[in-house]
């Protein structure tokens, strides 16, 4: 018993240093490798290893055991149809390369829409993926169709994934969330056997285009009571466009990192029973969210640039720029009927501070849930401690006099109403009369709020509660001038707004 026990271990051990087997141990002590792939010139039977040598079709590169240190390297300009699957580990200083070689043209993988993904990276570690073009799309939208997965399966930590460089389009996956969706780039980390996930997963200086239903977004464990967070995830400097549904949303992370992305010109064909916004997390704990563009997000329901929710500790938005979306610029929310269950612990510490929000909540239609709704902000309990400072809100005049013209609609979702709501030092410019609604919400402060009184009839406190005291000290005194720094350079009307 005692020798098969210490057996269990060692290959729980193997496992977590990245998805390691014994063969992948061999095959990273060999030397290093670089093959050439070229479709209009290369032959499968060639040995690869050289521009004279390369081989053919990505069916090729899939049946290779790729080495650490292996750099496979498409021919510029070139294409290929199929699935590109490879197999294999790299090490920490020595990571497989998936790339191009021989012009700036990206090379393309075609899915055609033959396969739920037209690149899978399954169980890698230390693996790089850069500089191609993706698309997988076929005569009908299909169920959980992406252009790139990245799963992890029983197999530890997997660590050190890039995708860097790439541009993914014309994915048409389901439109319907419940059903499986699509989107561009989906990573996955399960199991039941071996508790996985990511460590190191970047995604990075990629322009994601026409996908649906969703830009990038997560499986993984969500669980309290099975939680196994995946760690120093960064999504950063992306261009998303054509997206209909949710922009950028990490599952399952501890400490994301969502910085400098634009989501824009999101077209309007879901549904009245889809809801989707712009970068949010969902059973996520202390995600950093800032320095990212969400604009032209049409979804029928929700629809804002930001979002703080479901089973989410320790959410901090901060020095976006939000503007033209039709749900507004901001929900915080929680389902009170599954709060303080295994699945739920609740929705706590959201700071939003910094931010620009400009002509947000403007749907132009009812929606069939709530007819004429698009608040700027929808607080939803249960939710606790809601720290809202510091940020400017512009508000040009509504298309017509049924648009909703609400600042703070606070309300419930089947259960206790928000709870430690801070609303203090925020700067709103209103060109015509607002509302704010508190309900049954409690202990909602709004404080030293710059406004025209006559604007919006907004209950204001006179003293921070003492549970947000400690945290007021902590302000950043030049957030101002990063604001104008990174969005607002050539733009004097904000750059006056900014500077009051």
């Amino acid at each position: 018993m005692k020798i098969s026990y210490y057996i269990s271990l060692l290959v729980i051990a193997i496992l977590c240093l990245g998805c390691y087997t014994k063969d992948n141990v061999k095959q990273a002590e060999k030397a290093f490798i670089t093959y050439y792939v070229d479709a209009n010139a290369g032959d499968d039977s060639n040995r690869g290893t050289g521009p004279d040598q390369a081989f053919a079709s990505i069916k090729k590169v899939n049946s290779l055991t790729l080495s650490a240190g292996t750099h496979v390297l498409f021919k510029s300009g070139t294409s290929y149809s199929g699935q590109l699957k490879p197999k294999g580990l790299g090490k920490a200083g020595n990571p497989i390369i998936i790339s191009k070689y021989g012009g700036e043209d990206r090379p393309k993988i075609n899915g055609e829409g033959k396969h739920k993904a037209a690149v899978h990276l399954y169980n890698m570690a230390y693996v790089e993926l850069r500089d191609l073009e993706i698309t997988n799309s076929g005569a009908e939208r299909e169920n959980g169709r992406r252009g790139v997965i990245v799963e992890a399966e029983n197999c530890g930590e997997c660590k050190h994934i890039i995708l860097d460089n790439l541009f993914i389009h014309d994915v048409n996956g389901s439109l319907v969330k419940s059903k499986g969706g699509g989107s561009a780039i989906l990573w996955r980390n399960h199991g039941d056997k071996y508790l996985t996930k990511f460590d190191s997963l970047i995604i990075q200086n990629c322009h994601l285009k026409d996908c649906a239903r969703n830009g990038i977004n997560a499986r993984g464990y969500t669980r309290r009571d099975n939680w196994h967070p995946s760690t120093n995830v960064i999504i950063r400097n992306n261009l998303l466009e054509g997206i209909p549904g949710d922009g950028i949303v990490p599952i399952g992370t501890d400490g994301a990192l969502i910085e400098y992305n634009v989501i824009r010109d999101c077209p309007d064909i879901l549904s009245h029973a889809e809801a989707a916004a712009g970068i949010w997390p969902w059973s996520a704990d202390n995600t950093l969210i800032q320095f990212n563009e969400v604009s032209g997000h049409t979804a029928k329901w929700d629809g804002q640039g930001f979002d703080s929710d479901w089973n989410c500790i320790n959410t901090t938005i901060q020095y976006n720029y939000s503007h033209d979306n039709y749900g507004g610029f901001l929900l915080i929310c929680n389902k009170g009927n599954t709060i303080n269950t295994p699945s739920n612990v609740g929705t706590k510490n959201t700071i939003v501070r910094y931010n620009i929000s400009v002509n947000d909540g403007i749907r132009p239609y009812q929606t069939e849930r709530r007819g004429w709704f698009s608040p700027c902000m929808h607080i939803s309990g249960p939710v606790e401690n809601n720290y809202i400072h510091h940020n400017v809100f512009v508000f040009t005049k509504k298309e017509s006099a049924d648009i909703d013209r609400t600042f703070i609609q606070m309300d419930n979702w089947g259960g206790p109403w928000a709870n430690k709501t801070l609303v203090a030092n925020n700067h709103m410019k209103f060109i015509e009369p607002y509302r704010m609604f508190y309900g049954e919400s409690k202990q909602t402060y709004c404080i030293d709020n710059t406004f025209e009184t006559s604007m919006m009839d907004l209950n204001s406190s006179t003293e921070i509660p003492f549970w947000a005291k400690d945290y007021m000290n902590d302000y950043d005194e030049n957030w101002k001038e990063k604001m104008i720094e990174v969005f607002f350079k050539n733009d004097e009307e904000m750059k006056s707004i900014l500077n009051r």
